[in-house]
Parts: structure tokens; sequence; C-alpha cells
């Protein structure tokens, strides 16, 4: 993507993937982050039981939260996109099975958050949110 758009957006590495939901301010005194910082998570379970006989079958509702902090306000927002569109682009890559009753139809959405104090003085985020079918 960065190719793509001429842009240059810092690799991530795996502590920047972060499998918790957090309140921003929280996860700053907690310490230890490295921004852009991208948290995992849950937010709702949905068992419509569709299918007969099995013990779960509906809709998990995934979250991806991408935080990103800077020391300019100027910049912020558009740091922030750029993660959000790759994020999109993956997302749109990982459409179908993905294997042990899970499958995602690609639909997401996208909702972004005002410019705030925190991490190197400002912070943004940005939440994808996305339904994955599940029968096990």
């Amino acid at each position: 993507m960065s190719a793509r758009t001429g842009t240059s957006l810092a690799p991530l590495h795996d502590n920047q993937l972060v499998g918790l939901q957090v309140a921003p301010e929280v996860a700053d005194k907690s310490g230890g982050l490295q921004y852009p910082t991208f948290f995992i998570y849950c937010e709702r379970l949905n068992n419509t039981l569709r299918e007969k006989f099995r013990r779960f079958s509906g809709t998990v509702t995934l979250t991806i939260e991408v935080r990103v902090t800077h020391d300019r306000i100027e910049t912020i927002s558009s740091a922030l996109q750029h993660y959000v569109d790759g994020l999109t682009e993956t997302l749109d890559s990982l459409r179908g099975d993905w294997g042990e009753g899970q499958f995602y139809t690609g639909g997401y959405q996208i909702s972004f958050g005002p410019v705030k104090t925190g991490g190197k003085n400002y912070l943004q985020v940005a939440k994808a949110t996305f339904d994955v079918q599940i029968s096990k």
C-alpha cells in the first residue's frame, strides 16, 4: 500500500497488535505501548441457533481499534487514515471461509473518534467493526 499511495508507514510489530479492550487513558498509564497500536477484541456474541443441533450458530462481532499518536495535531488524522486504509484492504482480502466453521462475508463499519490528548501529546482512534458467522 505504501508503494501504491506514495506514503511511508512504519512497519508493525507483534507488540503493536493487542488482544484487549482497554480505554486509551488506561492503556497510556500502563506504559509500554508502541504506537500505532491495533486493539483487537470481541464486542458481541449472538447465538441465534440458525443451525439446529449446533452448540453455537450465529454471529460474532469483532472490533479492531486503530490508535495513532503524534506530537502535531495537523498530521494525526492523515496518519490514522493511512492505517485504516491498510486495515480495510486487509479485511477485503480476508473474505471467505476462515476454517473451523468461521466465515467472513466482507462487510465492515468504520468510525473515527475525535483527536484527544494522550500518547505523544495527541491521540486519535478509529474503530472497525465487522461480523463473522460461526457454526460450531
